[in-house]
């Protein structure tokens, strides 16, 4: 790879197996751009992708990425796929022979493609030049700027440590890891004036220094959106999973002033996805992470606001307006309101799971550890999608991978497609009738405890790794008596709130509760949280859209 010396400049990449293609496209490009551009040229996806990684730590700027779609090990389609996770912003360009053209269509709907190029391009000032010149001004008119790195100085089995990392990742803020033990770490600790009693430690881009940050000051600090620009909306959409993103999105574009609220991280449980393959129009695949960014980009670019770790205490009904109070005693109001505050994963209640939270014991798939488990035999327990989907990411790092279930098989609870796949998969083996009794360790996870819930005969494993998926409990708690709620917290809508259809007790209005619509009028709810939900992403989508619809008749009639 050869790329100019300036490195201030905004980068054009080109990756080519060829080098003959690959440096007669370089030079192509220099000679166009060369005095506004670095051109910086890969001979291979790996080598790419690498070279991304070390742009993006840095801060700099990638413009548009040129890739060959016929690549041994990696396509040039996959590797967009990966560079897309890296700089969304960048412009994708496919190079294509003529027979490849069929693939090309295709990658519009897989990497988003924003051209394909068929060879040769001779002679560029007719091929090549006008299509770069259209994108690049494209991308001059969008919003992705340089953003330098966040440095986190932490210990590596630490639970605090593995929030920070993955609050930081989930939000798609670039950061770089540092461990205590480490030379870099230990310098940067007294750069700081730190002893690294109190860990983890931030160092925002422009120096400011963050010691055990909680979420609110951390979201602040590194430039996501905490405080709402209005005190009332049309619209408060409360959860920024797959269905609150959804509703921004239909919410904003249809005229409504709209604000999200996320307590944690936009993507909800669908976000920490490693690969979704069952959604419409992604007949590859996507990952939690790309899906998450594009509605989240989506939702802004028709003006939504997006609040980030605020959390929500309280709904309370004054008159025509439905009021909101945050943790920290402040409110917004809005005409209606839309739940989509989703699912989070049931704690595992075996002896020592909750002191080693975060220090080896992970509930959700915690893709920031992927890469620590290499070569590290890793357990999984539970048999729904998200265990399986996990299974398979962590199974390209692990040693071995081991679903703990607790059912005969895993048919009753995961998609044939990903049962199929992890039958396929070498180092990933399904032990039924299983549940896990303890874990121990000191610092860390060291061994976990396992029953057969068929033979009662008990067994320690060694272990450093465990990831847990046993169920959803709903984030309803806080709304208290305020909408009517199921047994197990669900909130109930629409002809669920009574019986033969009849509206709830004390529901004020002539006409019936909506599809959606809550024991409060002017309240719906959608995705995960609703009760007898279907729980799966293109549903909580489509119901966050429906919740719109439903938002317009109510207001209407307002």
């Amino acid at each position: 790879m050869t790329q100019a010396a300036d490195t201030a400049r905004t980068v054009i990449l080109t990756v080519d197996d060829d080098p003959g293609v690959s440096r007669a496209v370089a030079r192509d490009l220099r000679r166009r751009y060369g005095e506004s551009y670095r051109i910086v040229r890969a001979e291979s996806g790996e080598s790419a992708l690498d070279a991304l990684r070390e742009l993006k730590l840095r801060g700099d700027l990638v413009a548009v990425i040129l890739a060959d779609y016929r690549m041994p090990q990696m396509n040039g389609i996959e590797f967009l796929e990966q560079a897309l996770d890296v700089y969304p912003g960048a412009r994708r360009v496919l190079l294509t022979a003529y027979a490849d053209t069929n693939a090309a269509i295709d990658a519009i709907n897989v990497v988003d493609l924003d051209h394909y190029l068929l060879k040769p391009w001779d002679p560029p000032e007719e091929k090549l030049y006008p299509v770069l010149d259209d994108l690049l001004q494209a991308w001059r008119h969008s919003d992705y700027r340089a953003v330098a790195s966040t440095k986190v100085v932490g210990h590596r089995w630490s639970a605090r440590s593995s929030d920070v990392r993955e609050f930081l990742a989930r939000n798609q803020v670039p950061y770089r890891w540092y461990s205590v033990e480490e030379l870099e770490g230990q310098r940067l600790l007294a750069v700081a004036g730190q002893d690294g009693q109190r860990l983890p430690l931030v160092i925002t881009p422009d120096g400011t220094v963050l010691v055990e940050p909680e979420a609110p000051e951390l979201a602040a600090r590194v430039g996501l959106a905490t405080t709402p620009t209005a005190d009332f909306y049309d619209l408060v959409v409360i959860g920024g999973g797959p269905a609150g993103l959804g509703a921004a999105v239909y919410g904003a574009s249809e005229g409504l002033r709209t604000v999200l609220v996320e307590r944690s991280a936009t993507g909800g449980q669908a976000g920490q996805s490693s690969r979704i393959e069952n959604y419409l129009g992604f007949p590859d695949g996507v990952s939690g992470a790309q899906l998450t960014d594009r509605a989240r980009r989506q939702a802004a670019k028709f003006g939504a606001e997006m609040l980030t770790a605020r959390e929500v205490t309280a709904l309370e009904v004054n008159g025509a307006a439905r009021v909101v109070r945050f943790a920290d005693g402040s409110a917004i109001a809005a005409h209606s309101i839309i739940l989509a505050t989703g699912v989070q994963y049931r704690q595992l209640e075996a002896a020592g799971c909750n002191d080693l939270t975060g220090c080896g014991v992970f509930y959700g798939s915690a893709l920031t550890e992927a890469a620590a488990c290499q070569g590290h035999d890793v357990y999984i327990v539970g048999g729904a999608n998200s265990a399986g989907q996990a299974a398979m990411y962590l199974s390209r790092f692990a040693k071995s991978v081991t679903l703990l279930v607790r059912g005969p098989d895993l048919a009753a609870s995961m998609s044939h497609y990903l049962i199929q796949q992890i039958d396929e998969a070498p180092n990933i083996s399904v032990r039924s009738h299983t549940v896990v009794d303890a874990a121990q360790g000191s610092d860390r996870l060291e061994r976990l405890t396992l029953r057969d819930v068929a033979t009662g005969e008990v067994e320690q494993v060694d272990a450093q790794w465990m990831f847990v998926f046993i169920g959803a409990a709903p984030l309803t708690d806080w709304l208290g008596e305020t909408v009517l709620r199921d047994g197990r917290g669900f909130i109930l809508a629409g002809p669920d709130l009574g019986a033969d259809g009849r509206p709830p007790a004390g529901w004020e209005l002539e006409r019936p509760p909506y599809h959606l619509e809550t024991s409060v009028p002017g309240v719906f709810v959608a995705g995960d949280a609703r009760a007898e939900s279907a729980k799966r992403v293109a549903s909580a989508v489509g119901e966050g859209a429906m919740a719109v619809m439903l938002v317009h008749r109510y207001l209407e009639q307002s």
